[in-house]
């Protein structure tokens, strides 16, 4: 059954007629049935740790769209909270985390080796999902790549430009590097112990790759996804690996070959022409429809959606949004991506 499911074909470079479609935050506070969820279980950290429920969100949106891959629910700061960092979520303002600014706070952590004792639950879930997801679906594990997982550790939350992050990179390059080495580690044995534990499929986060020029993008996001991807392919060399170094601009272009990646995500800043020019020579692409489109919906929704399979009809393409689906879309507006996907 695993050779038939088309993400794994478009994976493998399949150009299919119909591209699957999949979404970013599909398991989210849009549904009305998530938020039924999430307030069973208490709060976010609650959710993410009761591995019953994390896999009942995870498929929610399975049974009411039928989307050809499902993600696992979880959170890219689970792995610094592994990795001994203070973790909690304010209500209306996001994720707080203590914070790195000296080398005393760095060696406070713990080594990569001690993260399954908390991320057991994690790998629960994605054991429940396995069982659970119909035979068609391919199951997405997931981690943050080491440069946004180094700014929320830096910063001890969200910044507007990662500068708390650029600071330290610049100011202590050293210490920086210990950073994105230790996440590195800790991201290789996290993710392969989500592959041993049933992910088909592994996709890496650099929500913030973006903020990075130069050189600094060539070190602090294309080089830890090489390291990330290279070990991973040692320990389950038949994994496929999604990068999505958002934000990369036209380093999107070769980002594939320099890593190792057997699929570039990509956003909405690019467009999908440019990327069948640029990217897709390499190997699949996955996007990228304006996630505005899941509130407004109607006619440009349908047109967009039409423009971006169009331009990716002529190599592997798996259709997704640009970034996450926000929590005021419309729960019909996804229907109506989905069935002008697969009608287009």
């Amino acid at each position: 059954m695993a050779e038939q499911k088309t993400i794994l074909r478009a994976l493998a470079g399949e150009t299919l007629p119909t591209p699957p479609i999949w979404m970013m935050r599909q398991a989210g506070r849009y549904l009305p049935e998530y938020r039924a969820t999430r307030a069973q279980a208490g709060d976010f950290l609650s959710l993410c740790y009761n591995s019953e429920l994390a896999a009942e969100v995870t498929l929610q949106p399975i049974r009411r769209y039928g989307f050809d891959a499902s993600i696992l629910f979880a959170d890219i700061l689970l792995l610094p909270q592994a990795l001994g960092a203070d973790l909690w979520f304010v209500t209306g303002e996001g994720p707080r985390l203590s914070t790195i600014q000296s080398q005393s706070d760095f060696d406070a952590l713990k080594p990569a080796a001690a993260v399954h004792d908390k991320l057991a639950p994690i790998y629960e879930t994605v054991r429940i999902l396995r069982r659970e997801l119909p035979s068609e679906t391919t199951l997405i594990g997931f981690a943050g790549a080491p440069w946004t997982v180094a700014t929320y550790m830096i910063a001890g939350r969200g910044t507007p430009d990662q500068g708390p992050a650029h600071a330290l990179k610049d100011q202590h390059p050293e210490l920086f590097q210990q950073v994105i080495d230790l996440i590195v580690e800790g991201t290789i044995t996290y993710l392969s112990e989500q592959i041993k534990a049933g992910a088909e499929v592994v996709k890496l986060f650099d929500s913030w790759a973006g903020s990075l020029k130069g050189q600094d993008f060539d070190r602090y996001a294309l080089e830890p996804t090489k390291r990330i991807i290279a070990a991973l392919k040692e320990l389950h060399p038949e994994t496929p690996i999604i990068a999505f170094p958002r934000g990369a601009g036209e380093r999107y272009a070769g980002f594939a070959q320099a890593t190792g990646a057997d699929c570039v995500a990509f956003d909405d800043g690019v467009t999908a022409e440019w990327v069948a020019k640029a990217v897709q020579p390499d190997g699949c692409v996955q996007g990228n429809l304006k996630s505005s489109h899941m509130v407004t919906g109607g006619d440009a929704l349908v047109s967009e959606t039409k423009r971006i399979v169009d331009a990716l009809s002529n190599g592997p393409h798996i259709f997704n949004l640009g970034h996450g689906i926000t929590p005021d879309a419309d729960p019909e507006n996804v229907q109506l991506m989905i069935d002008t996907v697969r009608s287009a």
